[in-house]
């Protein structure tokens, strides 16, 4: 049976407080050489360690493995197994340290950093050519970015790890580097921004983005630095020995202590740690003390140097045999555990014990806490989640599900989800997989941070059971399963050349398919993962995964971008997305040359029909040169033709749009259907070569060009070229019947009835002579109409008098006519009696 927890409690503040050092893993042997030989960064929330040797530090080589004789950095988890193991060869490190996401971040004197995971990739980004100018002297890491301290002493933030440009924070004008120096991240500020603090000389300065403010203590130099997790407080400690803890605002001292005066403690300091936010460890060569707020102390032993890691709820320490976790007793365990303890929930676990036992007390015991009862289950509860030994968690849970039987309504959600999550850690904390994670870190993390650190160990099985267990999507795990077996495996050799990679790749493609359709990963995206298979030169397998993809936006850029331009497109016009299709139009565009480009589309053939609608709609409105080329390269004459066309109808000058005819005309006669389109290109050209003739006659002052026939022949009767009219005339072969209106029309809107009257006497009309009175009579020439009425056809003159007003004409007419019944219509609708009495005279001396 295991130890009761209390064994390993050790009290503080006159036994308030306890404090538990818990032994996560017995490593003895795993890490290589005493700790104070090498550089070690620990990754928060029970990540790995990443160690390289101190070059500064000679090491016997018998004691250290031959390898790291060389620029070597190893990665291991807190149980000590081997994670990675990589060689660095881009210039002298200056700092290294671990990405909320478990990344190590190596950065070396020149300003270049890379970002790896736990595979071995890596992403290498710059500070900046001033920053390789300058050189890097120092830098401190954190989980959101880095801050560098450069050569001319001024500090450069990198905010995120995308590889954004970095910032240059306000300059504290040092005069040379500082004794010591640490940050405190963006999220634990107020102003949420990165807060740089600095031990100079005597004092301390706080530098942000915008200024450096001195805040004037006078107690420094400080060797050490300390911020706690959640950024309220601060550990200092001087050369002295002193440590000084106050607020980040330097406004309360909240504890002092000298550490010189610790029995057994020689060297210097190696580690100023927060173990939670209510105390702080200090290390020495094989030596740790834990102070609290009132001055109190715990010291802990060990066989060699060691290595602290702060943590949001206690302290990880790493020494040569074990990996420990130091952590304040959390007051649910204290109530039930303590000593002597009679609160419910003690009184609850008892009796649960004597019910074991079938005890009669366990009655007894229920019935004194009837009324906090349901308080005390909760606290078994609470108890339980924070414990590490399965058989205690469980007998706590045991308890909880014992009080909640005598309670008739009790919510047990937090029951199930506290059970739930310690059978995930449970499974995590095995020292195989290595991740110590306590109740609080995981409910700060979240189940899926804990998936993802999972995948970058490339534990597979174990995430994907936990996944289902908690009932989170599996998508997340199955894509990073199916990555990783592409990076892993190899084409099948079953034929030679590209055959065989063929049929590897059908394979790999039909496991991941299957695999997805079997655990349901129907959110997956399968472009991602084709994506992965094209980095790593699978260009058949990422081909063949494509074709899985339902989204053809996350479908065609890859295809793009995998040069795969034929089939980028037809999935796009599939989609039937019609931005997507110009998206690709357009990228073919810029990328190909036009007759490639025109070559893919047209081979398409009906299955490409939409694009090359699209790409005609965007061309004639954007790219008329490129559409031009289309239907050039297309042997499409007469859509050419009708783009010259339009091209000569936007046009002004003059001499462009005939070349646009012309063009026309070419592209129209090299098509055999389309004879009569090519013969009235030809007249256009002919119209337009001669108003080019008349402009110049007139010396510019009269314009013909891009008039019709008809408005040329009228332009040239109202100016007075009469012969240039009849020319037009003859060579166009306009009909007598317009000729004649348009010369009727001319004439009558420059008032040159003379002329007028010789031409109708000219020959016999063709129009006739109504037109002449008619037209006069619109125009308001009453007057001058009248003389063509006599030409007119006898039934409709008295009509035509009518219409220039002449009555007496007309009734004269009539009675020539001895048409009565006209003269009686006209005495009916004559507009005054004057008339009228003339008409009856007229009508009287016709009986």
């Amino acid at each position: 049976m295991s130890q009761h927890p209390t064994l390993t409690w050790e009290p503080m503040q006159d036994g308030s407080v306890f404090y538990n050092r818990h032994q996560l893993y017995s490593i003895s042997g795993k890490l290589p050489g005493d700790l104070n030989d090498f550089i070690i960064a620990g990754c928060r929330y029970a990540g790995p360690l990443a160690i390289m040797r101190d070059t500064s530090k000679v090491v016997t080589l018998g004691r250290v493995a031959p390898a790291f004789s060389k620029a070597q950095i190893q990665v291991y988890s807190p149980s000590g197994e081997p994670l990675l193991v990589f060689s660095w060869d881009q210039g002298k490190i200056v700092r290294f340290g671990w990405t909320g996401d478990e990344r190590l971040v190596v950065l070396n004197e020149e300003g270049v950093y890379r970002i790896y995971n736990l595979q071995g990739e890596y992403q290498q980004y710059s500070l900046g050519s001033e920053a390789g100018e300058l050189g890097i002297v120092d830098a401190r890491i954190h989980e959101t970015g880095l801050v560098a301290l450069t050569g001319s002493l001024t500090f450069l933030e990198v905010k995120e790890w995308q590889g954004a440009k970095c910032l240059t924070l306000a300059n504290p004008s040092l005069s040379q580097p500082p004794q010591s120096w640490t940050v405190i991240p963006p999220d634990q500020t107020i102003s949420r921004h990165v807060e740089v603090l600095l031990s100079v000389e005597s004092t301390i300065y706080s530098v942000d983005n915008l200024e450096s403010v001195d805040q004037r203590i006078s107690r420094g130099p400080f060797a050490h630095m300390s911020p706690s997790p959640n950024g309220k407080s601060l550990a200092l400690l001087t050369f002295s020995g002193l440590l000084w803890v106050v607020s980040t605002d330097f406004q309360r001292s909240l504890a002092e202590f000298d550490t010189s005066s610790v029995a057994g403690a020689s060297g210097d300091v190696h580690q100023v740690e927060w173990c939670g936010n209510d105390a702080v460890l200090v290390t020495w060569s094989s030596l740790a003390v834990l102070v609290g707020p009132f001055g109190d102390t715990l010291q802990y032993f060990y066989s060699g140097s060691t290595f602290a890691v702060t943590e949001s709820d206690g302290v990880r320490i790493i020494g040569p045999d074990t990996c420990d976790f130091v952590q304040k007793v959390p007051a649910s365990s204290v109530s039930v555990f303590r000593p002597g303890s009679t609160s419910p929930s003690a009184i609850l676990f008892d009796a649960w014990e004597n019910f074991s036992r079938r005890s009669p007390k366990a009655d007894e015991s229920i019935r004194s806490i009837r009324p906090d009862l349901a308080a005390a289950v909760d606290e078994c509860v609470d108890a339980a989640a924070r414990e590490w030994e399965p058989i205690w968690q469980r007998r706590l849970l045991n308890a909880a599900k014992f009080g909640r039987s005598f309670l008739d309504l009790y919510d047990p959600s937090d029951f199930v989800q506290v059970g739930q999550a310690l059978k995930v850690l449970n499974a995590v904390r095995f020292y195989e997989i290595g991740i110590p994670l306590s109740y609080t870190q995981y409910t700060q993390l979240s189940p899926s941070h804990l998936i993802s650190r999972l995948l970058s160990r490339n534990l597979h099985l174990l995430a994907l059971r936990i996944s289902s267990y908690l009932a989170l999507p599996p998508d997340a795990v199955l894509k990073h399963w199916a990555c990783a077996k592409i990076l892993r495996s190899k084409p099948t050799a079953t034929g030679t050349g590209r055959n065989a990679e063929l049929d590897g790749d059908d394979a790999l493609c039909k496991t991941i398919v299957e695999k997805f359709e079997n655990l349901g990963g129907g959110d997956v995206s399968y472009a991602d993962i084709a994506k992965r298979a094209w980095e790593v030169g699978r260009t058949t397998l990422a081909t063949k995964l494509l074709d899985y993809e339902t989204k053809a936006s996350d479908q065609v850029p890859l295809l793009l971008n995998m040069k795969e331009d034929k089939l980028a497109l037809l999935k796009a016009v599939e989609s039937g997305d019609t931005d997507l299709v110009y998206h690709v139009l357009l990228h073919l565009q810029k990328r190909l040359s036009l007759g490639s480009f025109f070559r893919l589309i047209e081979e398409g053939g009906p299955r490409l029909a939409l694009a090359i609608r699209l790409l005609q709609v965007y061309a004639r409105e954007q790219n008329r040169d490129m559409l031009r080329d289309f239907y050039y390269s297309d042997d499409r004459r007469v859509e050419s033709a009708v783009l010259c066309l339009e091209d000569a109808a936007g046009s002004q000058d003059p001499t462009a749009k005939l070349a646009a005819v012309k063009a026309a005309q070419k592209f129209f006669s090299e098509d055999k259907d389309r004879t009569f389109e090519a013969k009235m290109m030809d007249e256009s050209v002919r119209l337009m070569t001669f108003q080019q003739q008349l402009g110049k006659e007139s010396d510019g002052k009269i314009t013909f060009f891009g008039q019709s026939v008809n408005e040329t022949i009228r332009t040239c009767l109202v100016n007075g070229m009469a012969k240039r009219a009849d020319k037009i005339k003859s060579d166009f072969k306009v009909p007598d019947k317009r000729f004649w209106y348009l010369k009727l029309q001319a004439l009558t809107d420059i008032r040159d009835f003379e002329a007028l009257g010789a031409f109708a006497k000219s020959r016999r009309s063709p129009i006739g002579y109504e037109a002449f009175v008619k037209h006069l009579v619109e125009k308001g020439h009453k007057k001058e109409a009248l003389p063509y009425v006599a030409r007119c056809d006898g039934p409709k003159r008295a009509d035509l008098y009518v219409l220039c007003d002449d009555w007496r004409s007309a009734a004269k007419e009539c009675k020539e006519r001895g048409d009565r019944a006209k003269l009686e219509q006209l005495r009916n609708s004559c507009p005054n009696s004057l008339i009228a009495r003339e008409l009856e005279q007229v009508a009287s001396s016709m009986k």
